[in-house]
């Protein structure tokens, strides 16, 4: 049995992230090995993330407030270009 990784602030962040960039169809879906689009589920994550950030200003230290940043900035624009494209 694998070794399990401790649950992190940082790896919820990621978590929450992977989900939106899998929505949006950039991993694929394991059980059928092709990716699809679910644009209002991507949205609705990136929501919770922006909720997140929002409940937690000023509680997070310095690298758990500039991942959910960088998490937040990426999939804005990923979901953005998808959005024009779909």
């Amino acid at each position: 049995m694998p070794q399990e990784l401790p649950i992190t602030f940082g790896a919820f962040l990621i978590s929450l992230a992977s989900s939106a960039m899998f929505h949006m169809g950039e991993a694929p879906d394991p059980d059928r090995g092709t990716a699809g689009v679910d644009l209002p589920m991507a949205r609705q994550t990136i929501l919770l993330l922006e909720i997140i950030e929002a409940k937690t200003k000023g509680n997070l230290d310095d690298e758990e407030t500039r991942l959910l940043s960088s998490l937040l900035y990426e999939l804005r624009m990923k979901y953005v270009e998808k959005t024009k494209n779909a």
